[in-house]
């Protein structure tokens, strides 16, 4: 092969590999928002279905062990917190891994793409200006 030919070859083999990396994170993020709302599910089907005093069988991995409902609820709860935090994560690279993607590409930068949520003060203020 030639030069030119090789750096081209090359140039698409780093492309693929960012674009097969941004696909591979939204799957991530897929996957863990699916647990997540089987999660949601848990939960809501402990406040309604089961008595506090009642035991309820989870299963981890391939077994079913009985817990006390409390218990239960907690677990599934700090398991929603560390989806929550992975996935706030995983966005937060997508956004970089997008930006390289289309930087290689000769894309221009996505506009708005960075934009994060107001903060609850930042709500407050304007709130309280409106109200004026």
């Amino acid at each position: 092969m030639d030069e030119v030919s090789q750096r081209v070859l090359e140039y698409l083999t780093e492309v693929e590999e960012a674009a097969e990396d941004v696909l591979t994170t939204k799957q991530q993020i897929v996957d863990l928002d699916t647990k997540r709302n089987r999660n949601r599910e848990a939960l809501n089907a402990l406040k309604h279905d089961v008595a506090d005093s009642e035991k309820v069988k989870v299963c981890l991995g391939s077994m079913f062990i009985k817990f006390p409902k409390s218990k239960t609820r907690e677990m599934i709860q700090k398991d929603q917190e560390q989806l929550d935090k992975e996935i706030n994560d995983l966005r937060k690279g997508l956004k970089a891994k997008v930006n390289r993607l289309n930087e290689m590409q000769g894309k221009p930068e996505l506009r708005g793409y960075s934009l994060s949520p107001l903060s609850t003060d930042e709500i407050r203020a304007i709130n309280s200006l409106l109200k004026r």
